[in-house]
């Protein structure tokens, strides 16, 4: 069966790099969320968030995010 196709721009993917030089790759960020002023600093925090919700269900804490960068298609 075909997968349902999302509209487009309902997310935006990233590539996060942390401290300890690991990556997780093709995070999704909904776009409505991401503040047009401060896109760095605003996708950050989501992805922080995201981080501490995976923390507390699995029990491991990521370290801090050293980059972010726009996951390419």
């Amino acid at each position: 069966m075909a997968q349902k196709k999302r509209p487009a721009g309902e997310f935006v993917l990233f590539n996060v790099i942390y401290e300890d030089g690991s990556l997780s790759s093709h995070r999704k960020v909904p776009s409505a969320a991401i503040d047009p002023y401060d896109r760095d600093k605003s996708v950050r925090a989501l992805l922080d968030r995201q981080d501490q919700k995976i923390a507390e269900a699995s029990g491991k804490s990521r370290g801090p995010i050293k980059s972010v960068t726009p996951a390419s298609n």
